[in-house]
């Protein structure tokens, strides 16, 4: 079993954002967290982004704070340059301290060898506020790429996709 390498414990970040760079289908996205000079830019899977969010949402609506007031703009949101990932996010976890009052985001490397020594993890602290900002952001960045098929949920392309629900009825699935 691998060993857990804490490469950053941003405790707390004064930034924390997720985004994507690309076009739609094509796109990579990212979690960020800035903590004074440290940026910390990770690259996940946009089913991790969204996932994520609903995890936010629940939690924070578990520990009542379900009803915070908090604006935002779409550039307060952006991702900082450099975007420089450390590490592709393999596992995401998402905890909570009540005596700092903060939420924790960990991210764990998806290990690019099979039985690494060592696996990185970063940490990201934020207030509820930060991450309930971040949620709503992430569902925005998520819902900007493809549209997903009614039937199956998958990601259709600008030509259509096929669609796994039709039972290979037709070769893409008709929406309209």
């Amino acid at each position: 079993m691998a060993e857990a390498e804490l490469i950053y414990d941003l405790r707390p970040v004064s930034h924390i954002t997720v985004g994507a760079l690309g076009v739609p289908g094509k796109r990579t996205f990212f979690i960020q967290g800035i903590q004074e000079t440290i940026v910390a830019t990770l690259v996940v899977e946009k089913e991790h982004v969204i996932a994520l969010a609903r995890g936010i949402f629940e939690t924070l609506e578990r520990l009542g704070l379900g009803n915070l007031s908090v604006s935002m703009t779409e550039e307060e949101m952006e991702l900082v340059e450099p975007i420089d990932p450390l590490f592709r996010i393999g596992q995401l976890g998402l905890g909570y301290d009540p005596s700092s009052r903060l939420l924790m985001i960990v991210a764990y490397e998806l290990p690019e060898e099979e039985n690494p020594p060592t696996i990185k993890v970063v940490r990201f602290w934020a207030t509820p506020e930060q991450t309930l900002k971040m949620a709503r952001h992430a569902m925005v960045v998520a819902a900007a790429g493809r549209p997903l098929c009614v039937l199956c949920g998958r990601p259709i392309d600008p030509d259509g996709h096929f669609c796994p629900k039709r039972n290979g009825h037709g070769e893409k699935a008709d929406l309209t």
